[in-house]
């Protein structure tokens, strides 16, 4: 972990345990406070800064793709020899006149572009 990261996390667990000491003393101080309305306000539902970032990390592994293992295999005959052709509809770079093109793979045995 980088040190931003560390000084971030030491942040969350302080603003942690000030919210959990507010969320203990805040029924005490608001029974001694005078209300003027009869009803009593609804239960606010707090959510901890700590557990944003935990559910924001979980969905971050989540959408991770799985390395890529192995060699390409043609979904069509199952080959695993591919053609690198250039595809000159799409320009990646130019540099000084100098084009440098997207790859299509081609299977060698059935076609199949990938």
């Amino acid at each position: 972990m980088s040190e931003f990261e560390q000084k971030v996390l030491k942040l969350l667990e302080e603003i942690n345990g000030k919210l959990d000491k507010l969320l203990k003393t805040e029924p005490t101080s608001v029974s001694s406070a005078p209300t003027t309305s009869v009803t009593p306000s609804p239960a606010v539902t707090t959510v901890k800064p700590s557990a944003i970032v935990d559910k924001q990390e979980e969905e971050a592994r989540m959408e991770q793709k799985p390395p890529v293992e192995g060699r390409r295999v043609c979904p069509e005959c199952g080959g695993t020899s591919f053609a690198t052709h250039e595809d000159r509809s799409q320009v990646l770079h130019q540099m000084g006149g100098v084009k440098i093109y997207a790859k299509r793979y081609v299977c060698k045995k059935c076609g199949w572009e990938a």
